[in-house]
């Protein structure tokens, strides 16, 4: 038996969010809700459990694969709603339980940990706040929790107290499993709510205590504008801490940082780029407007403008505007402006003209490029894949590729140009200009 087990509640429909995605899995930098609340689980304990019920099996599917120890209970929404109705049959098989909800993304592991150390037999999270309206009041007596009462049920007086229910609670396991069988829905909602545990509680002679808690990071995400805010919380957060790590940020708050991407060394980051997923960014530069999507980079300026997809290597690179790499591995490469890069490897000293694409895919699969050291590629060459290209290659400008090219050679498809004498004035009824 583990001393602590967590419980996360991710069972509801989430109607607010007008979205055919579950709420939980709706992202906020690069993973989903229901993620981050299963990271910050995982920072306290092996034994973290998560309850569902709408569109359990799309979030099943996609949380499986990331959280493979991970235990499911479904909720029978339909005859015990509410979040005491989620626990009901679950194995908790731990001292002490802590339940927390997916669509709390913002959530720390220390503040999980105060909740799960305090001592009680119930302990839950409050804070204070100016604008107390909608949340469930936290009835205090001698520093002991005697009641939560919620916003329809509320006296005047009741209504005035600024301390307030933030929705997660830990209780001492065999006094969770005495108290949710007492629980009933006899309310407006016919529900059965886990805040009535705290009324049990009391009158079973129990310590019933409070954790302050800070209000944002408890913000419960139900629509797509606390997503947004949400958001901007979490991408301030990556980005201080980052900063504070040493990585340099022109106008900081017009970028776009995933929460999964790694800096080493003396990065700089300008304005305006967005860096999503699994990065690696060592030693270089990302310049305005650049997005970085998946990739390693190392030693290497990126753009501005420029766009580096899923599952690039790029070392000790020149990557200049409007150039385009996807799946590339380049080291020690110049690709200056306005090329297409996909399904490459390139080798040191090469420099790629302006205007140079790699033709990857013929309609039915994907072919590769592999061009060598020390080789020249003209401006406006089309490299048909697959193709192989040596080291020490010229190739001439406006050349199409579609053969392999033997080391040392230059390569040249050009067709002969040809000038027809007066063309011009049979296609365009004018005189000659002056």
């Amino acid at each position: 038996m583990s001393e602590i087990s967590v419980i996360i509640l991710a069972a509801g429909l989430g109607t607010r969010m007008k979205s055919n995605k579950p709420k939980v899995m709706h992202k906020i930098s690069g993973i989903s809700m229901l993620e981050h609340a299963l990271y910050r689980a995982y920072e306290l304990t092996s034994n973290v459990s998560v309850v569902l019920y709408h569109q359990k099996d799309l979030i099943m599917d996609e949380i499986k694969a990331k959280f493979p120890n991970l235990k499911f209970y479904i909720q029978d929404l339909v005859n015990f709603p509410g979040t005491a109705g989620a626990l009901k049959d679950i194995n908790f098989n731990s001292k002490k339980v802590l339940i927390t909800c997916g669509d709390m993304p913002l959530i720390t592991a220390d503040e999980l940990k105060a909740l799960s150390g305090k001592d009680g037999d119930v302990v839950m999270s409050s804070f204070i706040t100016d604008e107390p309206f909608g949340y469930g009041r936290v009835i205090q007596k001698d520093d002991l929790v005697v009641g939560i009462v919620e916003e329809k049920d509320a006296t005047q007086e009741q209504k005035a107290i600024k301390r307030v229910n933030a929705g997660c609670y830990c209780f001492k396991t065999e006094i969770l499993e005495k108290i949710l069988p007492l629980i009933d829905n006899k309310n407006a909602q016919n529900e059965y709510y886990l805040t009535d545990a705290i009324k049990i509680a009391n009158k079973m002679g129990l310590k019933c205590v409070s954790v302050d808690v800070n209000e944002q990071n408890f913000m419960g995400v139900n629509d797509k504008f606390q997503l947004s805010e949400a958001e901007k919380i979490m991408q301030n957060r990556i980005k201080t801490q980052l900063m504070k790590q040493g990585v340099t940020m022109h106008l900081p708050e017009t970028i776009f940082i995933d929460v999964r991407a790694k800096f080493q060394g003396e990065c700089e980051i300008e304005s305006n780029v967005c860096i999503h997923g699994e990065c690696e960014i060592t030693n270089s530069i990302i310049k305005s407007s650049s997005v970085i999507q998946a990739s390693k980079i190392t030693n290497s300026d990126i753009g501005p403008m420029a766009h580096i997809r899923p599952d690039s290597i790029i070392n000790q690179t020149h990557i200049g505007n409007f150039v385009e790499i996807k799946k590339g591995i380049l080291d020690g490469v110049k690709a200056g402006h306005l090329s297409y890069l996909g399904d490459c490897e390139i080798a040191q000293g090469t420099n790629v003209g302006c205007g140079t694409i790699t033709c990857n895919y013929d309609g039915t699969k994907k072919h590769k490029t592999i061009i060598g050291k020390n080789v020249f590629i003209g401006s406006d060459t089309q490299l048909i894949a697959p193709v192989n290209i040596a080291d020490d290659v010229l190739i001439a400008a406006g050349s199409t590729i579609t053969n392999d090219v033997a080391s040392g050679a230059l390569a040249m498809s050009r067709v002969k140009q040809q000038n027809k004498p007066g063309l011009f004035y049979k296609y365009f009824t004018k005189t000659k200009s002056e």
